[in-house]
């Protein structure tokens, strides 16, 4: 690979409201540094009180849109979000085999709000031809249990599922730790050669809409300028929390995070 650009191409799907898929991946990868392009894999219609519509797109023009991205711009990172059915998932998986680029996978399966983004059927899809294909994995606990059958109730749950994804193929897993009851959030990242906690007080908000979004493609950003895998998940860790934080209480459901805080914070 030449020297990194920090050019993301985020296959996903749109979000309406702008709190999550592709619309967060952007802003998430732009306050990290990075360049964000797109292949759009759905349009939602989508607020902070949930997903009122899902409306894929033809593979052939999910495909050609990353075509025209690679072909012309490159990407030194992709980054995967919500794929929605089978035949997306056999059709991004073929596109990632063709470059060399780290793939972010977040295996998006529910909404904030409750709403199914993935058919049942992929879920083997997404275990077979994503995980494998994984530079890093960013399950949550529900999506976890979904992938590998066990329980993710707390942080031996989320070790053992950790390590289950790592024998399945993916060579990297952040263990979100979110939906893990306690006062005290643990992300868990999981390599072969080890582990590191990122931990911090669980943040009492209702403005968490598109949280794995932005965790993932903020790690994506840091991939693509470059950075080590420990030090990329640990800046988009900590660019998450303070979003989080910063939340401007947007909507009357779930909220979006603060995207833009990094460059507003610039000297």
């Amino acid at each position: 690979m030449s020297q990194a650009k920090g050019r993301v191409l985020i296959i996903a799907g749109s979000d309406s409201g702008g709190g999550a898929g592709v619309q967060a991946d952007i802003k998430a990868v732009t306050a990290m540094g990075g360049y964000a392009a797109t292949a759009i894999t759905a349009i939602t219609v989508q607020n902070t009180l949930g997903v009122h519509g899902v409306h894929p797109l033809p593979l052939d023009l999910i495909e050609a849109q990353a075509r025209a991205v690679l072909d012309d711009i490159g990407a030194d990172a992709i980054k995967t979000g919500m794929l929605g059915s089978v035949s997306v998932v056999e059709r991004v998986a073929a596109i990632l085999d063709t470059t060399g680029a780290p793939a972010v996978v977040d295996p998006v399966m529910i909404a904030k709000g409750g709403a199914s983004l993935l058919d049942d059927n992929a879920v083997e899809a997404v275990k077979t031809l994503m995980v494998p294909r994984a530079a890093i994995l960013t399950p949550n606990a529900p999506e976890a249990e979904a992938l590998t059958g066990l329980v993710v109730a707390d942080l031996d749950g989320q070790r053992r599922a950790g390590e289950a994804l790592l024998v399945l193929g993916a060579r990297a897993v952040l263990m979100k730790g979110g939906h893990v009851e306690g006062p005290t959030v643990i992300d868990l990242l999981l390599t072969p050669t080890g582990e590191t906690l990122l931990e911090g007080p669980r943040i009492e908000t209702t403005s968490t809409h598109g949280t794995g979004c932005t965790l993932a493609s903020a790690v994506a950003a840091g991939l693509a300028q470059g950075w080590p895998i420990e030090t990329a998940v640990a800046e988009a860790w900590a660019y998450v929390s303070e979003a989080i934080r910063r939340a401007p209480g947007l909507g009357a459901g779930h909220g979006p995070l603060d995207h833009g805080w990094t460059l507003r914070d610039r000297p």
